[in-house]
């Protein structure tokens, strides 16, 4: 039978450190086979019978010796003389009777030293006499034989007995009686550092006990209590937590250092898991901290709580005290005073009430009283030693001790089977069994408890059948960040396991970890090969047709081999094939370069494919000729990232997920049935931004836009052919969208789509048809391939590339499309010489040097014109369409493009502080946006930067290629929640149907080149002019708060009277008013 240490997903931990190096049966005697359990031999019985009627006169010494030859006695008769000669019940009437508790006192003392552990059953319930003795008022005698019993017992307790012996310690330090408190609370400490971990598994009981007891009003009881409290709390084996353990004792001595401790606690980086131990320690810290006056004291018990809860394995190990934790941290995060404070009371309220949920989904790990473990005890005796007397007295006593003993086991959840062999079941029995006999019941027991107290999930996650090809542990970092803490990774042959968690948690590192060796203890490639597939070709091979490229890449195969194996995946020597063989490897799509890939995987022989993001921009159909090559390969094991919860419904057979106390975690079954032992995992199948929330900014008003629907970019007729081909990759395309535009752009690898939107975005020039977009607008655009943005700046932050992006007062990745290069024909035009009319009628050549500035007129622009070899003093202002028809339209658009662009810019300013806020509000965290280097970042980070910096000219239409690749689930909601909300247009090309149908009312289908719209465009709306005006106030850099000065709105009969004034001034030669400008 196997442990349930290693199950990952039971509620509380089952503890693999309780066993020792060695366990034996080395000090225990069991019945021989051939004898029958016959009674005490008489001439034994009579000397006891005889010991026992003498003790009762005896004192002092002669007390101590009758006591110790009562003990030899005992031991030599064996453990039946306790019950059968009337050992026990006589010298309970002897301790009832005060004149007469010394001698049998000091008999308890003499039997628990002479036969040792085989006594425990029959002198542990003397502890309870005991410790009322210890307080006898009258004889000093029998108050010193107490003292030397008491400690006698518990040096012969099994580690193991926790619950038999506590309930009577813990009704000790209940007493009204000093030295029965102070005895209980020495007994208590040495018990616990007897036992270590079962001690430590019932802290939560011991911890409120001891803690009292160090305020009692008498020196010596607290003294007791603090000794009791330190080696109670050294049983706690979290290395984290031990250290500060003298000053958790010294705060609850002393209640004015608790904010220190609280201070020494929330400066710790907690990496070892948190149980229930640990928690037992500094919870009752944590509570009197949220009593604290200072708010400071009252955000570091935030801390502590957020810290050491995100490190619990099991949910349940914390069930005890949320309900005094959970609403003591809700309280902060609504009365501390401090944003920041309550922030953080928040983030630790969050993660409490995520271990709720989790303690409330998961099936609770069961207790078993006393009563019922004895029914299971005898059935299994019954069934494997038939014949044994169950009604025998003597077994009787030993029975019930474990039943109680194995109870306190599963309360702690001690299941590991060498223990209940060798220390909690075989040892008691051995007087009345040999020993085959001992360990068969011993079997059934542990068989039949673990079956009904261990959660079914928990054995069934472990005890999957097949071939392990990793079992190994290991931690896993990044840098100075520690992303797996001695977590496991288990594998089996011919599974497909879906790696889930969080972005930037490290699933992808995870992955290029094992791809390159990196992961402690994972087999070494001679013994398990494992293959990173992307479907990204390697830059230097590019050029190579697709045989020659898999035989570079595959050498040790043979080419006929190859091309054999490369026709199973549908590439054939055929000219008009999409997967020519003999093609260059750059041509292809996204879904043969992954067939491509696995092919490539399968030839060298793997036995573990490593998939990043397969189904990353496949189409449906590619996706599912995907779903069904992994599912058929049951002799390989895939494990696979992606965020494409369908996908991982239809082929996975675990979920293996990034726990927030940085362990995997193994759940068998797909996704659906992950989540539904994990309900707060939901936002798998939900577009939600419950959890986290992006913010897009506002786009300004544009003019001679009213209303929302009217069309800010049209496209007529367009078409465009790539350099080098013949036919047209698109053509005929005619399209419109405005800011209420929200559009899904659908259709087949290949057919158009991306180039479609390259032209819409100004990306490329159509070779045919014209494309208009209002003057003032602005574009936002992240490509299908969002990380070519990043390529030249992955060692700066993400702030600074967002500053170098703007910096110039333009957007420099725009400058960079080839819509805005200069043709040779279009520099050409620049250098004309055109016929210009002066003011006073004379006729003038001149060339154009650049254009300044524009200006409104009523319908159009007019546009500040220096000429060659003149001064400023002779600009001209001409108007837009006739710059076009002088050759400078380009020249326009961009200066229109810098307008559009200072409009945008001119909200905030371009420092540190305000990119920070827009990376933030696009989900990235301070710590990434700008302390460390985009090089560093995860696939959905990266993403994140992108989008972040496309909004930052607070852009009209937002045009997002595949944005979904590389983000969770969790981020996808959040994008999801920030386009419902945004006041611009938005255009997706997403395969992902769930995503741009929970969005897009509009679509326009590509087939073949052209384009078909479908749906209903999206509502029409007057534009809120006062929505996008100034605030009343605004905050600088530095939180000073700065009234906005702004203009007053007259009204058309005020404005009139106002321009008769100024005209009179002006006539008058008098300076204007500031006050009427």
């Amino acid at each position: 039978m196997a442990s349930v240490a290693a199950a990952p997903t039971a509620d509380a931990p089952v503890d693999q450190k309780t066993l020792p190096k060695t366990l034996s049966f080395d000090n225990v005697e069991f019945m021989s086979a051939n004898m029958t359990g016959s009674s005490v031999d008489p001439k034994a019985a009579s000397s006891i019978s005889e010991a026992l009627s003498a003790l009762g006169g005896k004192a002092g010494n002669d007390a101590i010796k009758a006591g110790a030859e009562l003990g030899q006695l005992v031991k030599a008769a064996g453990v039946k003389a306790f019950v059968e000669c009337g050992v026990v019940e006589h010298l309970h009437k002897l301790i009832e009777d005060r004149s007469t508790a010394e001698p049998a006192l000091y008999a308890v003392k003499g039997c628990a030293e002479a036969v040792g552990a085989k006594a425990e059953p029959f002198l542990v319930p003397f502890i309870a006499p005991i410790l009322s003795c210890v307080a006898d008022k009258k004889k000093a005698e029998v108050r010193a034989a107490a003292e030397a019993a008491g400690p006698a017992i518990i040096e012969i307790v099994c580690p193991q007995a926790i619950k038999n012996v506590q309930g009577m310690l813990f009704a000790g330090i209940a007493e009204t009686n000093w030295q029965t408190k102070m005895w209980s609370l020495r007994l208590l400490g040495q018990l616990a550092e007897k036992s270590q971990v079962p001690f430590s598994r019932s802290l939560y009981q011991v911890m409120p006990v001891v803690s009292a007891a160090m305020w009692d009003s008498k020196k010596d009881v607290k003294d007791a209590a603090e000794y009791a409290t330190l080696k109670a709390m050294e049983t706690c084996q979290n290395r984290d937590i031990r250290p500060f353990i003298p000053a958790v004792i010294q705060s609850i001595k002393n209640p004015e250092e608790i904010p220190e401790t609280l201070h020494k606690l929330s400066s710790t980086v907690f990496v070892q898991s948190v149980d229930n131990p640990a928690l037992s320690i500094t919870v009752p810290i944590l509570m009197r901290g949220c009593n604290e006056k200072k708010i400071e004291s009252k955000r570091r018990v935030c801390v502590i709580a957020d810290n050491m809860c995100k490190l619990i394995d099991y949910a349940h190990e914390a069930t005890t005290f949320l309900p005094e934790l959970l609403p003591a941290i809700e309280r902060l995060s609504s009365e501390m005073s401090d944003p920041e404070a309550r922030s953080v009371a928040a983030r630790a309220l969050k993660t409490l009430k995520n271990i709720k949920e989790s303690a409330e989904a998961f099936e609770a790990s069961k207790k078993m009283e006393p009563e019922d473990v004895l029914k299971v005890l005898e059935e299994a005796i019954t069934a494997n030693v038939p014949g044994t007397k169950l009604d025998d007295k003597t077994f009787r006593v030993s029975l019930e001790y474990v039943a109680c003993l194995l109870s306190g086991m599963i309360d702690g959840m001690l299941f590991e089977e060498e223990q209940w062999k060798f220390e909690g079941v075989c040892p008691y029995l051995a007087p009345f069994m040999p020993q085959a006999d001992a360990e068969a019941v011993c079997k059934a027991v542990y068989a039949q408890c673990y079956k009904a107290c261990v959660p079914k999930d928990a054995a069934e996650d472990e005890d999957d059948e097949g071939e392990d090809l990793c079992n190994c542990e290991f931690s896993l970092g990044y840098g100075a960040k520690i992303l797996l803490n001695n977590t496991r990774l288990h594998l089996k042959r011919g599974k497909r396991y879906g790696v889930c968690g969080h972005n930037g948690c490290g699933k992808s590192t995870l992955m290029k970890a094992i791809a390159n060796g990196q992961v402690e203890n994972f087999p070494p490639p001679d013994v398990l090969k494992t293959v990173y597939v992307e479907h990204d070709i390697q830059g230097d091979l590019s050029d190579l047709n697709i045989v020659d490229y898999v035989c570079k890449l595959v050498p040790e195969r043979s080419r006929d081999d190859i091309i054999s194996k490369l026709d199973e995946f549908g590439f054939k020597a055929d000219d008009s094939s999409p997967a020519n063989i003999n093609a260059c490897i750059s041509g292809l799509s996204g879904g043969w370069k992954m067939k491509l890939a696995l092919c490539r995987a399968i030839l060298m022989n793997a036995d573990i494919l490593l998939l990043d993001e397969p189904t990353n921009h496949l189409d449906v159909k590619n996706v599912a000729w995907l779903e069904n090559f992994l599912t058929s390969q049951d002799k390989v094991t895939s494990l696979i990232i992606t965020h494409d919860s369908g996908f991982l419904d239809r082929v996975v057979t675990h979920i293996i997920h990034y726990e927030e106390n940085r362990k995997l975690k193994n759940y068998k079954g797909n996704l659906s049935a992950f989540v539904k032992r994990v309900p707060r995992a939901k936002t798998y199948y939900e577009l939600s931004d419950e959890n986290i929330s992006f913010t897009f900014p506002e786009p300004g008003l544009l003019d001679g836009i009213k209303s929302k629907g009217k069309a800010i970019i049209k496209m007529d007729r367009c078409t465009y052919t790539y350099p080098g081909r013949d036919k047209p990759t698109v053509r005929n395309i005619t399209l419109q969208a405005s800011l209420s535009s929200r559009v899904a752009v659908v259709g087949p690898n290949g057919a158009g789509k991306s180039t479609i939107i390259k032209m819409f975005c100004g990306e490329t020039k159509p070779t045919e048809g014209t494309v208009w977009r209002h003057q003032n607008m602005r574009v936002a655009y992240v490509a299908q391939h969002a990380f070519h943005h990043l390529e030249n700046h992955l060692d700066q932050t993400p702030n600074e590339y967002i500053q170098w992006r703007y910096s110039s007062g333009e957007d420099r990745e725009a400058n960079e499309q080839e819509a805005r290069k200069m043709t040779k024909e279009e520099e050409d035009n620049l250098e004309k010489v055109h016929v210009i009319r002066n003011d006073d009628g004379t006729v003038e050549k001149r060339i154009i040097e650049a254009l300044r500035s524009r200006r409104k007129t009523k319908r159009s622009y007019e546009y500040e014109v220096k000429w060659l070899n003149k001064s400023e003093e002779n600009n001209s202002w001409i108007e837009r369409e006739k710059l076009e028809e002088m050759g400078w339209a380009k020249m326009v658009q961009r200066l229109d493009q810098q307008e559009a662009l200072r409009a945008g810019l001119a909200s905030r300013p371009l420092t540190t502080k305000f990119v920070e806020k827009q990376l933030g509000d696009m989900g990235l965290e301070a710590e990434f946006a700008t302390h460390s280097r985009i090089r560093g970042l995860s696939g959905g980070q990266k993403v994140k930067v992108v989008i972040a910096g496309a909004m930052w000219n607070n852009p009209h239409i937002l045009v997002m290629d595949e944005p979904t690749n590389y983000l969770d689930r969790d981020s996808l909601g959040a994008l999801a929640g920030a386009i419902r909300k945004y006041g611009g247009g938005v255009v997706l090309i997403s395969h992902n149907r769930e995503f741009t149908e929970a969005l897009c009312p509009e679509r326009w289908v590509v087939e073949n080149g052209e384009l078909r719209r479908e749906g209903e465009v999206a509502a029409d709306e007057k534009i809120d002019a006062s929505a996008n005006e100034a605030p009343d106030e605004v905050m600088d850099s530095l939180g000073n708060v700065i009234k906005v000065k702004k203009e007053k709105k007259l009204s058309a009969r005020d404005q009139k009277k106002l321009e008769k004034k100024k005209a009179q001034r002006r006539a008058a030669g008098l300076p204007s008013d500031s006050e009427e400008d």
